[in-house]
C-alpha cells in the first residue's frame, strides 16, 4: 500500500461504515460449496478497512485476522466487531498487504474486498504465500456498482464523472483485468464468479455513500454544496417510495499462488 492509500479514507470512515454496501451471504456459500474454505478456516482479510467484509465471515463462524493500515477504520471495525474482538474470533492488525504481520502458513484463505487495487501487487503476492497454508486460496472481492441498466444508474454514474476528484485514476475497475489477474495467479489459474446485490437507500443514504468515496468532494470543498443541490435533484426524480436503488455485481477471484 502507498502512503497515500493508507490515509486516504481517514476522513469518510463515518459515511463508510455508515453506508458502504456489504457482501451477500452467497459469498460465503459460495465458498464452502466449491470446497474453497472448510468451517473450521482461518481468514486474513487483508485491508480490511472498517470491517464489513470480516463481518461476513465473523457471522458464519470463521475466525478472522484483520488487517488495516488506516487507523480511523481499524478503530471502526474493532468497535463495529468488539465482541467477536473480546472472544479473539476477530484479531485486528496494523498492518499493510505488504507486511500483515500474520505468521508463517497460518491462514486458509486470503481475501481483499474492496482492497486489491490499492496494493503493491507483487509484495501482496509473496506476503499471500508466506501466511497461506499449503493449498490455501486468494480471494479478490469486489461490489462493481452497475452503471447503465437504469436511467437512475446512468445519471448517477454520469453525476460521480461530473464532481469527482479523481474517479479515473482511482477506480477499482483499472486492475479488473485478465493481465492482471494472470500476472497475479498464473495464467488462467484462476475461477471468477458474480453475484447480484443491491442497496436501497433514501437521500441520507445516497448522500452517505457519495461521501464515503475518497474520489468525492468533501464537506468544505468548493464544488460540496452545488454536488449536494445535484444530487438531491437527482434523488428527487427517480426516488420510489423515498428509495433509490443501487445495482452490484458483487464479483470474485480465486485462485492459489505459486
Amino acid at each position: 500500500m502507498t502512503e497515500n492509500s493508507e490515509n486516504r479514507f481517514a476522513d469518510r470512515v463515518d459515511n463508510y461504515v455508515k453506508y458502504r454496501p456489504s457482501y451477500p451471504q452467497e459469498v460465503v456459500d459460495l465458498l464452502l460449496q466449491k470446497n474453497y474454505i472448510g468451517r473450521q478456516a482461518v481468514i486474513a482479510d487483508i485491508g480490511s478497512g472498517t470491517g464489513i467484509s470480516a463481518k461476513l465471515f465473523l457471522q458464519n463462524g470463521f475466525t478472522v485476522i484483520g488487517v488495516e493500515p488506516n487507523e480511523p477504520m481499524r478503530g471502526a471495525a474493532e468497535r463495529l466487531l468488539e465482541k467477536e474482538l473480546a472472544e479473539k474470533k476477530f484479531i485486528s492488525l496494523n498492518g499493510t498487504a505488504e507486511h500483515t504481520g500474520i505468521q508463517n502458513a497460518s491462514v486458509d484463505l486470503v481475501i481483499a474486498a474492496q482492497a486489491f487495487h490499492w496494493f503493491e501487487q507483487d509484495k501482496f503476492k509473496a506476503e499471500c504465500k508466506r501466511i497461506l497454508k499449503p493449498g490455501g486460496h486468494v480471494a479478490l472481492i469486489w461490489n462493481d456498482r452497475r452503471t447503465g441498466t437504469t436511467d437512475f444508474l446512468k445519471l448517477y454514474e454520469e453525476f460521480l464523472q461530473m464532481f469527482a476528484i479523481d474517479y479515473a485514476k482511482v477506480n477499482h475497475k483499472n486492475v479488473q483485468d485478465k493481465k492482471v489477474f494472470d500476472h497475479f495467479f498464473g495464467e488462467n489459474a484462476y475461477t471468477e464468479y458474480t453475484i447480484e446485490s443491491w442497496q436501497d437507500l433514501d437521500l441520507t443514504g445516497l448522500r452517505g455513500r457519495v461521501l464515503s468515496s475518497s474520489y468525492m468532494p468533501n464537506t468544505g470543498h468548493s464544488e460540496y454544496d452545488h454536488m449536494m443541490y445535484v444530487l438531491r435533484k437527482i434523488y428527487q426524480r427517480y426516488q420510489e417510495n423515498n428509495k433509490v436503488r443501487l445495482e452490484y455485481d458483487t464479483r470474485i477471484y480465486i485462485g492459489t499462488i505459486k
